[in-house]
């Protein structure tokens, strides 16, 4: 992780903050509640919280009132926190590659998406 992490891509954005913008992009219809996102993250919710705070000052998340829970804000990405995202992905998916890429074989890479497939399900 620690090589990942000092990879450039993550010069821009934190892998902590990356990574609330990679799980708000995966969302259905791409918003989420705090407490909802939360439960895909290693953070605590206080954590997440300010950082939310931090991400929409930046301009790369907007939060809104939840039309179902007016008590609760649903979070989206802006197009620029779209944009930021997927410029970073790219970037993070070459790197990783370039570190395991060829240590394993097309089958055993199709094992595995398999197996951690089988694993998130479980989970859920």
């Amino acid at each position: 992780m620690r090589k990942v992490s000092a990879k450039p891509e993550f010069h821009k954005l934190s892998m902590r903050e990356y990574d609330v913008l990679f799980n708000l992009r995966i969302c259905p219809g791409g918003r989420s509640r705090l407490v909802d996102l939360n439960r895909y993250l290693l953070i605590s919710q206080p954590s997440l919280s300010r950082m939310v705070t931090r991400l929409e000052d930046k301009g790369l998340i907007t939060r809104e009132a939840d039309p179902t829970d007016q008590r609760a804000m649903q979070l989206s990405l802006t197009p620029k926190g779209l944009a930021v995202q997927q410029e970073i992905g790219r970037e993070h998916v070459k790197h990783i590659y370039e570190q395991i890429g060829t240590a394993l074989s097309e089958d055993e890479f199709i094992q595995l998406q398999q197996l951690t497939s089988k694993l998130r399900s479980a989970i859920q």
